[in-house]
């Protein structure tokens, strides 16, 4: 299954979540790090 994610870029870190799935959310230092942990938490909301 395909979902949107939203990253945020802040001051210093990013952020990230999905809009389909409520509560998904992660953050990262790095774009790398937040797409990794994104993957992650799609991972345990299945």
């Amino acid at each position: 299954m395909r979902y949107v994610i939203v990253i945020e870029q802040a001051d210093g870190n990013y952020s990230a979540y999905v809009p389909d799935v409520p509560g998904c959310i992660a953050t990262g230092a790095t774009l790398a790090e937040v797409q990794q942990a994104m993957q992650e938490a799609l991972a345990f909301h299945r």
